[in-house]
């Protein structure tokens, strides 16, 4: 089919709840896409962070084929290899004890709040509540909304469940006087994402370390967005030096393939039971081999090492246009998920660089966000700023 014929089915046939760009993707390569005309990209979209190691990476294609020739999937009444192993090696990476696997970030986000809930229960909070942050994002089902400090996401889907509440992101007066008696447990971005790239204090994570020891709450720690890598860390957690009692991932984790994990501490997992949670698809043979494949790119290449040097050197060629063009407000984030906030909304600077063959995207109105691949080069680096220049020359002029 040609790209308008694609354009026009999708527009007859899927739900229209996307504002999807006037292109489309044919194949991608590494850093790079390219549309159904054949014009290259340099993706710096990522997938929404997913394509951490590269579009369409050897090491996950062959991954994915070898496993599907075995067995696509079994249900999880039965034991089967690459979840225990995935597992396992998650277990060790994150110095927590147990994964259950899912299909999504929303998905393991949901499990985190069962597992938080469940464990307050059991130690007697009788009305168990979770606090959570401004420019948040966990997710879109209905649990995860709620969770979600965003209304605009919201709007529309009330009445939420209830059980949460929202405080001033890295306010950390407000957490002290917020944390009660019936707090089970705090949810938190290390570094919030679609909020428009916001990294927490320091304070506001030593204030959650003294908060756990002081008053029993869990910490639960979202980096479906930010983890795997993606700040030049495993997990932004470790930029801190505080762990959480429950990690979700998800995006990076598939290499491009839908899967979630939620893990924990033993204490914390031991709540789940036979039949107190589930999901038919999660711990899917083939997701999982693509994750093995991940997580051995990742340590065997080098490539946290590669996120922390590059997005440092990203950073400060961001900084640098940031002193030359005025209306670029401020430049933050850690390694390469970075964001760049305008004084003016950002959808006409994406279509700018689309144009002259850079992939970007706009969060929160006016903060343009790099989530670039992993193996990008400073070569790429310079690539993608020479064309983001060139987009600020004609923005500055219009």
């Amino acid at each position: 089919m040609t790209g308008n014929q694609i354009t026009e089915m999708g527009k007859r046939y899927l739900m229209q709840n996307y504002a999807q760009l006037p292109l489309v993707i044919a194949r991608g390569d590494g850093v790079r896409v390219w549309d159904d005309e054949g014009k290259s990209y340099l993706d710096f979209v990522g997938g929404i962070a997913v394509n951490a190691v590269g579009h369409c990476h050897p090491r996950v294609v062959a991954a994915i084929r070898e496993q599907a020739e075995r067995l696509i999937h079994c249900s999880n009444l039965y034991w089967f290899e690459p979840p225990v192993v995935l597992a396992r090696e998650l277990a060790v990476l994150s110095g927590l004890d147990r994964v259950f696997f899912c299909n999504s970030g929303a998905e393991a986000n949901e499990a985190a709040i069962k597992l938080a809930r469940k464990y307050a229960y059991e130690h007697g909070r009788e009305n168990p509540e979770i606090i959570a942050f401004t420019k948040s994002f966990h997710g879109r089902t209905l649990g995860t909304l709620a969770a979600t400090g965003q209304e605009k996401f919201s709007r529309g889907f009330t009445p939420l469940p209830g059980g949460f509440r929202h405080l001033p992101f890295n306010d950390v007066a407000e957490l002290k006087k917020a944390v009660g008696s019936q707090t089970a447990a705090v949810m938190i971005e290390p570094l919030q994402g679609e909020g428009g790239v916001y990294p927490a204090s320091l304070e506001l994570m030593e204030t959650l370390a003294e908060l756990r020891r002081e008053e029993g709450i869990l910490l639960i720690f979202d980096e479906v967005q930010c983890g795997l890598g993606r700040t030049g860390k495993a997990f932004a957690y470790e930029h801190y030096g505080v762990r959480p009692d429950i990690l979700t991932l998800a995006k990076a984790l598939g290499g491009g393939l839908p899967i979630g994990a939620a893990v924990a501490r033993e204490e914390v997992a031991r709540v789940f039971q036979p039949g107190t949670h589930g999901s038919t698809f999660g711990g899917n043979p083939v997701a999982c081999a693509a994750a093995r494949a991940v997580l051995q790119v990742l340590q065997e290449e080098g490539l946290v090492e590669q996120a922390a040097k590059t997005g440092e050197y990203m950073k400060a060629c961001l900084d640098a246009l940031q002193k030359k063009y005025p209306f670029i407000k401020e430049v933050r984030g850690m390694g390469l998920l970075l964001g760049m906030e305008l004084d003016r909304p950002g959808q006409e600077m994406v279509a700018l660089c689309q144009e002259r063959g850079l992939l970007i995207n706009c969060t929160a109105e006016r903060v343009i966000r790099f989530l670039p691949p992993l193996i990008i080069t400073r070569e790429e680096v310079d690539e993608a700023v020479g064309i983001l220049e060139e987009a600020l020359r004609v923005l500055i002029l219009s």
